[in-house]
């Protein structure tokens, strides 16, 4: 469980999923991954992302792709690993298309056929890996609370 800072004006993220003080760790923690799972696989799965998983995949003999060029319409040689794989237009769409479906899933939850929707794919989505915290993610909120 992430602990709640001291002295904050602002509520922290744990103060505002416990909805049921009495919930358990063991408890919260499987409900925030499925809810994590859902979310993952409901409205970032099947969108723009799947467009830069599509197509040829160079072979590297070396495993890190540090072996792997590519020659651009200028003739310059870039190794894969410094290309941009995603411009800034693609790069907005997809956020684009990621922010409405989240948006989508919070306000319409509850319209059956959704609902249906989310059953069916959170059954799919219970078969990936275990999520774990994301520390970077925790590094960027103090960073920012630090500096405000």
């Amino acid at each position: 469980m992430i602990p709640e800072r001291a002295g904050s004006a602002h509520l922290s993220l744990p103060a505002i999923q416990r909805y049921d003080r009495g919930m358990n760790e063991a408890d919260e923690k499987r409900i925030a991954a499925k809810l994590a799972k859902t979310l993952a696989i409901l409205c970032v799965r099947n969108t723009k992302l799947e467009d830069l998983h599509a197509g040829t995949t160079p072979v590297s003999k070396t495993g890190d792709y540090s072996d792997v060029m590519v020659i651009d319409a200028k003739g310059r040689e870039i190794p894969w690993t410094d290309v941009s794989h995603l411009d800034d237009e693609a790069m907005r769409a997809l956020m684009r298309q990621i922010v409405n479906r989240l948006y989508t899933f919070h306000l319409m939850a509850d319209d059956p056929g959704l609902r249906e929707t989310i059953d069916r794919r959170a059954a799919a989505a219970g078969a990936w890996d275990d999520p774990e915290i994301d520390r970077g993610l925790l590094g960027v909120c103090e960073n920012k609370a630090s500096s405000s």
